[in-house]
């Protein structure tokens, strides 16, 4: 009875659990009080752990057509050569917001970015078009890559990428790595930028994200940008970016 109501619900927790199913212990004639419910769901390791607070920016579950990973042995060697994009929420009092990034993956200069109240593809837009009129080597090919998400599938999206010549890339098995300077990116500016904090109000929001954005570019070095900051990083082209090898586990090292 616990694992059909878990079916519809996987996260509903003992007490509701208890409350929902007295009728059924009733009719079964079972004995079983919430204390006892609590014994028995933990043996079984079906109690609900409580886990940090997160939000879902990304629904890849749609009908829309979705782009190949063009990026999979790509190693960016000079700026407007690969953008990430990737959504991330901020917390006010007023409830969840959401900040859009452009990110060029070489200089790691946040190009474009739109602070809103929504995930909707004319946000997504937006943060794009920033990107786009910033543009210092227009003639040179780009790729953008995302997640697979329905902003960046929409056909409002795609269009704008295809008339400003724009190869499309999108990522294929949701692990992280597929787009990690996007996700590093994020956890920069709410880590060491404040933005991982509840803001009063947009305006103190938007008001830190704008000043936050502008030391990122203009005064943060980076280790791989060789130290230098992403605004000088995206005014030349020689400097190789730094990699690091990823961790591999004892048994592959094994193998």
């Amino acid at each position: 009875m616990i694992l059909e109501i878990r079916k519809i619900m996987p996260r509903i927790g003992t007490r509701k659990l208890h409350h929902m199913l007295k009728e059924d212990f009733a009719r079964e004639q079972i004995t079983l009080g919430r204390d006892r419910l609590f014994a028995m769901l933990k043996a079984e390791g079906l109690l609900i752990h409580k886990v940090k607070r997160y939000t879902i920016t990304t629904n890849s579950k749609h009908w829309l057509h979705k782009y190949p990973n063009l990026t999979k042995e790509l190693l960016p060697s000079r700026p407007e050569q690969l953008w990430v994009a990737d959504i991330t929420y901020i917390d006010t009092l007023q409830g969840f917001r959401y900040l859009h990034l452009i990110t060029d993956a070489y200089s790691k200069q946040i190009v474009g970015y739109e602070f809103c109240d929504n995930m909707e593809a004319t946000s997504t837009l937006k943060a794009l078009i920033m990107g786009l009129s910033k543009r210092q080597y227009p003639n040179q090919k780009l790729i953008h890559h995302s997640d697979r998400g329905l902003q960046y599938c929409s056909k409002l999206y795609t269009l704008t990428l295809q008339k400003n010549s724009i190869h499309i890339s999108m990522t294929e098995n949701g692990d992280p790595y597929e787009n990690a300077v996007a996700e590093r990116v994020n956890g920069i500016l709410k880590d060491e930028f404040g933005l991982g904090e509840r803001f009063e109000d947009d305006k103190q929001c938007q008001k830190q994200i704008n000043e936050s954005i502008l030391t990122y570019n203009n005064l943060r070095p980076h280790l791989s940008c060789q130290m230098m900051t992403p605004d000088q990083m995206h005014k030349q082209q020689e400097i190789k970016i730094k990699t690091w090898k990823k961790k591999t586990t004892n048994s592959k090292r094994a193998a």
